[in-house]
């Protein structure tokens, strides 16, 4: 409750200026919101402690805005195809940039000097690391930091200012929307329901029959934000409630996303899960994490289920992890074929066996190449896949879990980990993990009446990161 009601303030904050500033000061913010939900908002001291300096009533602070699109999924959260850039001062926002990203990187030349992760540049054909490209982790505090390193290679306004990082996608923008109602921008309505599409369309095509130039089409973005701010700021106080929740469950749907450049701030940040990072974790850990690789915005079309599975094998653990890629789409304007290349982090110590599905390039026969690495203290294995509209793909990594698992389970104990990459929508997590010895009990799952098999198997969504806990006879 103390985090979303927190998080809810910074909103109204910015979205008011001063005028809600003064409304908490005086208390009355305060007194509304204690009322409805019952708490003391005063418990945590810190959280409200930082809003001034946040909200820059001891000197401006500028934040660069991500705006990361999820329906072209990549490990940050989404390709991100415009930025933006506001100061806030005495609790007053000011919208100082609004553009795409490619008009950023085509001033910046051919040649920035860095080079990009392999797979942008094998299966995209960029030589270069442009800032469009830039959140390649799926930890949003590494991925913010190079997004900023590259903004500042790219000259970006105001970067050598910067204070903070803000990535969100379009999902968090659609649940605002049917708070605050459809927007009505240059002669076109955009709704909960046709909000991204739409977009997508104006700044890809119709921004043609409009006769915008090709640097203009992005224009309408800045106009949209400029709406929204000003609906949401008439809007915010007579249905502050229904924020309450809906901020929470951006953030633990990882659809926004925070990172600040003051150590002290981004352990606040940390500490109250907006940060978007890898988190840690005692026993087994997986993350399946996409970036969509020249596949327009096909990921609004695919439907993502894991099956990980463990068997015993000797005096080890054999874990799998399969991808299941359904891909609903068609070729047409918006999705087409769906090229991935996908990477699976697991504990560190994990050892691959084999790699099934992997393609060389498109409709290849041919196996392609199995990567690895190690980032955040996990192992992470990757390849590429592409998936034709209508079909279903497969890609599979098996490999052998290091032997400090191997031990807790013998100690009658197995925790995991399931985290859920950025960005992501329309995924599912299925469980069938044999221990080779008796469960005694699982949660979740306290319910079943199977305890005393060896497996504990469990469906579920996976809109949002997943713990799971056995006890196993010894």
């Amino acid at each position: 409750m103390l985090r979303k009601t927190c998080f809810f303030l910074l909103l109204v904050l910015l979205a008011c200026g001063v005028v809600g500033y003064n409304l908490y000061r005086s208390g009355n913010l305060q007194k509304a919101i204690v009322a409805e939900v019952g708490k003391n908002l005063t418990s945590d001291k810190n959280s409200l402690a930082a809003l001034p300096t946040i909200l820059g009533f001891d000197g401006p602070r500028n934040y660069l805005i991500l705006f990361l699109n999820n329906t072209e999924i990549r490990p940050g959260g989404g390709f991100i195809g415009a930025y933006g850039v506001v100061t806030v001062e005495k609790g007053k926002p000011q919208i100082i940039k609004i553009e795409g990203t490619e008009i950023l990187d085509s001033a910046a030349g051919k040649n920035i000097g860095t080079v990009p992760p392999n797979p942008i540049k094998d299966y995209v054909g960029v030589e270069s690391w442009y800032f469009r490209d830039s959140n390649w982790s799926p930890d949003f505090a590494v991925s913010a930091r190079q997004s900023l390193e590259l903004y500042q290679k790219e000259n970006g306004v105001l970067a050598e200012k910067i204070d903070g990082v803000i990535g969100f996608t379009p999902t968090l923008i659609e649940e605002v929307l049917k708070i605050i109602g459809p927007l009505s921008v240059n002669n076109e309505q955009f709704t909960a329901q046709n909000f991204t599409e739409k977009l997508e369309y104006e700044v890809e095509y119709g921004y043609t029959a409009k006769g915008q130039t090709k640097p203009e089409r992005k224009q309408l973005i800045s106009d949209l934000a400029a709406a929204f701010l000003d609906n949401t700021k008439s809007n915010i106080f007579k249905n502050w409630s229904k924020y309450l929740p809906l901020m929470e469950k951006m953030i633990q749907e990882k659809q926004l996303m925070v990172w600040s450049s003051d150590k002290s701030l981004q352990t606040l940040v940390s500490q109250n899960n907006w940060s978007g990072e890898m988190k840690s974790s005692v026993g087994d850990y997986v993350l399946w994490v996409d970036a969509n690789l020249g596949a327009l915005k096909t990921d609004v079309a695919i439907i993502r289920e894991l099956d990980y599975s463990i068997i015993p094998s000797s005096t080890t653990y054999i874990a799998t992890a399969k991808m299941k890629f359904i891909h609903n789409g068609v070729f047409d304007w918006r999705t087409t074929r769906y090229r991935d290349y996908a990477r699976v982090y697991v504990p560190t110590g994990s050892k691959l066996i084999k790699t099934v599905g992997s393609m060389e390039e498109d409709r290849s026969l041919k196996t392609g190449v199995t990567d690895s690495g190690i980032e955040n203290d996990r192992q992470w294995f990757g390849a590429f896949i592409a998936i034709e509209p209508g079909k279903i793909g497969e890609l599979t990594f098996q490999y052998i879990l290091p032997q400090f698992i191997v031990d807790q389970i013998k100690a009658g104990e197995y925790n995991l980990l399931a985290q859920k990459q950025l960005g992501m929508v329309n995924a599912k997590l299925n469980l069938n993990l044999d221990f080779g010895k008796s469960v005694m009990s699982a949660a979740p799952g306290e319910d079943q009446k199977n305890w005393g098999n060896n497996k504990y198997n469990f469906a579920t969504d996976w809109q949002t990161d997943k713990t799971f806990s056995s006890k196993i006879k010894n």
